[in-house]
């Protein structure tokens, strides 16, 4: 798989200690992007997913994964292994795209729907620069939602997370 970064012990990516696997890659190419180098999909460096596994299992006090990027569902299959693996270890998985929960389960690659399935925690939608904010948790900008994507795929619609601050 293709990486832009991997950061133990991540704070912001979602509750409690995460390991934080950035995936090299992004279509979306959001204006004021935090990311910007990781859009390209050639760049980067590769990595098996059992690196990156065996870089997520070093701490014992790692309570989740979070797959973020460029855009992880441009490479649902390395990072389904990955989201499998960190639930096998009993980790939460939380994923960052920019497709939203709608376009994935419903117009999304079977692989991409694989991937939705096996995440705990979508934040979704393109980050949109006018909507910037450090107000609301886990998010860049207003848009984008925090989903409960079992309960979701249960509904048949978005279920969101409330906002706990």
């Amino acid at each position: 798989m293709r990486i832009f970064g991997l950061v133990q012990d991540s704070i912001v990516d979602g509750p409690g200690f995460r390991f934080s696997c950035f995936v090299q890659g992004c279509p979306h190419h959001c204006p004021g992007c935090h990311n910007p180098d990781s859009h390209d999909p050639a760049g980067g460096r590769e990595m098996t997913v059992d690196e990156v596994a065996k870089e997520l299992l070093k701490n014992p006090l790692t309570d989740g994964l979070t797959l973020s990027g460029g855009d992880p569902f441009a490479q649902p299959e390395d990072c389904l292994a990955l989201a499998k693996i960190a639930h096998k270890h009993k980790l939460n998985v939380w994923a960052y795209s920019g497709w939203t929960f709608e376009y994935l389960r419903d117009q999304g690659t079977q692989a991409q729907r694989a991937l939705l399935e096996e995440i705990d925690v979508l934040i979704d939608g393109p980050f949109i620069l006018e909507q910037r904010t450090l107000a609301l948790p886990w998010r860049g900008s207003r848009n984008q939602r925090v989903i409960d994507v079992p309960a979701s795929l249960a509904a048949g619609e978005a279920v969101i997370i409330p906002d706990e601050r």
